[in-house]
């Protein structure tokens, strides 16, 4: 079998350089919970080392929830959350790849000249000069989310501040993590340019965070990159390499990531808070559209990379599909796979307080009608022996070291906070 062009092959050149003292910077503050407005939540509570990234939900716990991963809970009293986040947690695998050219389920982060610092952003012109890729912006946006990181307004400084502009709580993030010696000392240290603490902004922490995600969830050493090289797959998953293609599966989940970073409608069931807009109260994700307010973008979302997918499930942008068996079948029968969706699929920690409004959306008829209607995917018969083989090509898209990070988890942080 003749293998894949060689331009397929990942190498460690294909990442944006990373320097190692700031990502080992970045590693503490991807923990430490410092960085949140209650001290209560940090980046690695929703993307953690046990769960390849990611926290194993449908739609997340922020602030205010207890616990981590699948088991991780609503929290209790004035503490419990008041929202759930309104899409999965995308996985962090390759992120610091050079061909990664948008970031977010909707694309609301890009590179662009637009705003005068480098991106086009949720921040727009308030986005600070210096951050050195799109992983470094994409950094600062869950510390000033009210229901990932920041907390309510009334709760502490951090979510108060962002409630009058989205840069004013950078700064106060950052006085709290230059004022720690640990901290201040390291910096200095691994950037050039910081001569004392007091220089540290919130430009070098997003810079920092995103060394550590560039260094630390490179994958490129599945069976699939074997294969590249002339190992042979297990025969299932040959099979499924050979129908991958065949069902039309690469012309989305293409190149060495397989994704084109492109936005296509899958039509997947809906639920959950939605991200509602300020013209727009419903409780649905419109996805792309959100961003660019054009209608033919309406409930399209980026193409996920399949690196490493049998490790982050559950699957789509709202976590809608428990298994690879069951979001295959949703690709080959939209229709007939949103008709048999049941509430009991999601993955949604008990939060009795919400529950009237977790599946309220199943109610709008309307807005149903216009979901399922919008759909990329082209339906395609595959028995289940065929599905099979599929499932089994993509856990060769599995790291070997996958699961064995170089840094991974850090038993303390700076901060003295508990580590997730």
């Amino acid at each position: 079998m003749a293998k894949a062009a060689t331009a397929q092959v990942i190498t460690a050149q294909d990442y944006i350089p990373a320097d190692p003292d700031q990502a080992r910077i970045g590693q503490l503050l991807f923990y430490d919970k410092i960085l949140s407005g209650n001290r209560n939540i940090s980046c690695g509570t929703c993307h953690h080392h046990d769960h390849a990234g990611t926290d194993g939900l449908s739609l997340g716990i922020g602030e205010g929830g207890v616990g981590v991963g699948p088991e991780r809970t609503a929290g209790t009293g004035a503490d419990a959350i008041r929202k759930r986040i309104p899409r999965n947690a995308p996985a962090l695998w390759n992120l610091g790849h050079r061909d990664i050219e948008v970031l977010f389920h909707d694309g609301r982060l890009a590179p662009s000249d637009l705003y005068g610092n480098g991106f086009d952003s949720p921040a727009q012109e308030w986005l600070p000069q210096g951050l050195d890729n799109l992983l470094a912006a994409q950094a600062l946006f869950p510390m000033v989310s009210q229901f990932e990181m920041a907390g309510n307004p009334s709760e502490n400084e951090v979510a108060g501040a962002t409630h009058d502009r989205i840069d004013a709580a950078w700064p106060i993030i950052a006085k709290r993590v230059r004022t720690i010696p640990a901290y201040a000392a390291m910096f200095v240290q691994a950037f050039d340019h910081i001569e004392e603490p007091a220089d540290v902004t919130i430009v070098e922490i997003g810079n920092a965070i995103a060394a550590f995600i560039n260094r630390e969830w490179r994958s490129y050493d599945s069976p699939y990159d074997q294969w590249l090289t002339g190992a042979p797959l297990p025969a299932a998953a040959e099979r499924g390499r050979q129908l991958f293609t065949e069902a039309r599966c690469a012309s989305c989940h293409a190149g060495p990531l397989f994704t084109d970073q492109q936005f296509h409608a899958l039509g997947l069931p809906a639920f959950g808070p939605g991200r509602t807009r300020q013209w727009d109260q419903i409780s649905r994700d419109v996805g792309r559209m959100g961003h660019t307010n054009q209608i033919d973008d309406a409930y399209r979302f980026r193409t996920p990379s399949l690196r490493n997918v049998a490790l982050t499930a559950p699957y789509g942008h709202n976590g809608a599909y428990p298994t690879l068996e069951s979001m295959i079948r949703h690709h080959s029968d939209p229709q007939g796979s949103r008709a048999g969706w049941t509430p009991a699929m999601a993955r949604l920690p008990a939060a009795p307080w919400l529950a009237a409004g977790d599946f309220a959306i199943q109610q709008d008829r309307a807005e149903m009608a216009r979901q399922s209607t919008k759909s990329d995917l082209r339906p395609v018969t595959v028995s289940d022996a065929e599905i099979a083989d599929l499932v089994a090509f993509l856990h060769a898209l599995t790291g070997e070291g996958a699961e064995t990070r170089p840094l991974g988890r850090p038993a303390s942080v700076p901060s003295g906070l508990s580590v997730d």
